[in-house]
């Protein structure tokens, strides 16, 4: 399980746009996404996978584990250590806009960190990244069923989240 063969190669360019999109659900942002891409694919061929394995399934597991384990890393950066953020972009838009569009972001992603992970990883995979129902059930390995109940049960947690409906 050293290096990837030239199917999985193949399987795993074929699959960089979806593992893409995912990332970015994950993650909320481009730079984040990126980073975490990167840090999928240099697993993959740093470590590879067996040789029975399915492309599409490995590679989005190993991206979520990267980034629960990044998850857990930032937690407890950010609780040991200040944060020091710093701005330099030139076309900053008013404080105003810029503080509500801060709060509303904070309120999605905050209401999509109070969803258990199953259901977060599940609505994720079909409504940002457009999988089918039974891709994501493949990739998270539950039926398809599960899969249903997963985001219907997402769908109503985020529809009753206090913090959405001010929105």
């Amino acid at each position: 399980m050293s290096s990837l063969n030239a199917r999985q190669r193949n399987d795993l360019m074929a699959e960089l746009q979806g593992l893409r999109r995912f990332c970015l659900s994950l993650t909320g942002a481009v730079a984040d996404a990126d980073d975490l891409l990167q840090a999928t694919v240099e697993r993959m061929l740093e470590k590879g996978m067996p040789e029975d394995a399915h492309t599409a399934k490995w590679v989005y597991r190993v991206c979520k584990n990267i980034w629960i384990d990044e998850m857990r890393s930032r937690e407890v950066r950010q609780r040991y250590s200040p944060a020091v953020q710093a701005g330099t972009d030139d076309t900053v838009p008013s404080a105003e806009v810029q503080a509500g569009g801060e709060r509303n972001l904070r309120a999605v992603n905050e209401a999509l960190g109070r969803l258990p992970d199953e259901q977060r990883l599940a609505l994720m995979l079909v409504t940002i990244d457009g999988k089918s129902y039974a891709e994501a059930a493949e990739i998270l390995q539950v039926p398809v069923g599960t899969i249903m109940s997963r985001i219907a049960r997402a769908r109503k947690n985020l529809l009753t989240d206090s913090a959405l409906r001010d929105l």
